[in-house]
């Protein structure tokens, strides 16, 4: 982890750097002025870097600094194409060079597009968007079941506790028959949902409400998260399974579990007349459900890279990074989520919940 932690700084002040350099050779401002524009680009950087110390900062602070360091990180992200592009364009005599310094035109499109871009973004994160799903199934179900379906809530100090209570809300005008959260309820501190008692709307779901792990809540601490967990009311399952009726829900563990029990002995003694449905967070190696007679799978984690064109990079890591698929008899279903990690933007792709209807075949 602590390795992992070196490389991600590393890159973040190397983007930092080039990021900079073009800002400060690009704005047609005096130097003094230039300079209170560095500063404010290296508080942004500190911010980034010092949200990892949250819990030793009062709580105002701890936000403001997640808030705006995982915002920067994105714009910095957008910065960092912009400007390759912009010096892509110079070596190959597309771009002039005057267009890269002291310029007044090019700062005003690079900020207007910025703003627009990143102002659209937060709008659409903010915009839920219902995926109505329908499967049928051979199974002896007694009437159709309709499931509400949601992962990564990342509930903490973005999401805070009226935003997890408006998407409650969203969940119970469906009147579902079961709510199922695929992992990820937890962004990576259980502080601000203490704070701010998040534990109480997640309580208002009126529902049934089951729910497996994901990474984050390893990220977390997963002692914290368990107990937050329990205060929820939401039936956790850890390499467990839950029968209601002629369904059964299994839960896996994250991965981040590398002792987690396979889907073949979670599967073990279910009645092959039971439906299926098993909530894992990371959709990898789908064919495990497939091979064990799994109906359908929940998952999420992907956030399908959450801006543009990190979505091009999900779609190639997994077999399938968002939406609906299909392996045999077995059905998938992987959700962008619906809350996000880091800044609150949704560029080429959906914060969204998933209202499934299945069917019993006549």
């Amino acid at each position: 982890m602590a390795k992992f932690m070196i490389i991600a700084l590393t890159v973040m002040l190397v983007m930092q750097v080039y990021v900079s350099w073009h800002v400060w050779r690009l704005l047609p401002f005096s130097t003094p002025v230039k300079v209170v524009v560095m500063l404010l680009l290296l508080a942004a950087l500190c911010c980034m870097v010092l949200q990892f110390k949250s819990d030793s900062l009062p709580l105002p602070v701890a936000t403001a600094m997640y808030e705006i360091g995982n915002s920067w990180l994105v714009i910095m992200f957008y910065l960092l194409m912009a400007f390759l592009l912009l010096d892509i364009g110079r070596l190959v005599h597309l771009v002039p060079a005057t267009w890269l310094k002291d310029n007044a035109i090019t700062t005003t499109v690079l900020t207007g597009v910025m703003l627009t871009t990143f102002i659209a973004g937060n709008i659409h994160y903010h915009n839920k968007q219902r995926q109505e799903i329908h499967f049928t199934t051979d199974k002896p179900l007694e009437r159709p079941l309709k499931v509400v379906m949601v992962s990564d809530l990342h509930a903490g100090f973005h999401n805070r506790r009226a935003e997890v209570g408006r998407w409650v809300n969203m969940i119970n005008d469906e009147q579902p028959d079961l709510i199922l959260i695929a992992g990820d309820m937890i962004d990576g501190n259980v502080r601000p949902l203490l704070a701010q008692g998040t534990a109480e709307e997640l309580r208002r779901f009126n529902a049934p409400a089951i729910a497996c792990l994901g990474n984050h809540e390893y990220i977390t601490g997963i002692d914290k998260s368990l107990k937050l967990i329990k205060e929820t009311g939401i039936n956790l399952l850890r390499d467990d399974t839950l029968n209601i009726g002629n369904i059964t829900i299994v839960g896996r563990d994250d991965r981040s579990n590398f002792k987690r029990k396979d889907v073949a002995q979670l599967v073990h003694g279910i009645p092959r007349d039971h439906y299926i449905i098993m909530l894992d967070h990371q959709p990898y190696h789908l064919e495990e459900a497939e091979k064990n007679g799994v109906d359908l799978q929940l998952s999420g984690h992907t956030h399908r890279g959450q801006v543009w064109p990190l979505n091009w990079l999900t779609d190639r890591m997994y077999e399938c990074s968002y939406g609906e698929w299909h392996r045999g008899k077995t059905n998938y279903y992987v959700s962008s989520g619906i809350g996000i990690w880091g800044g609150k933007f949704r560029i080429g792709t959906n914060s969204e919940y998933a209202v499934i209807t299945i069917t019993p075949n006549k």
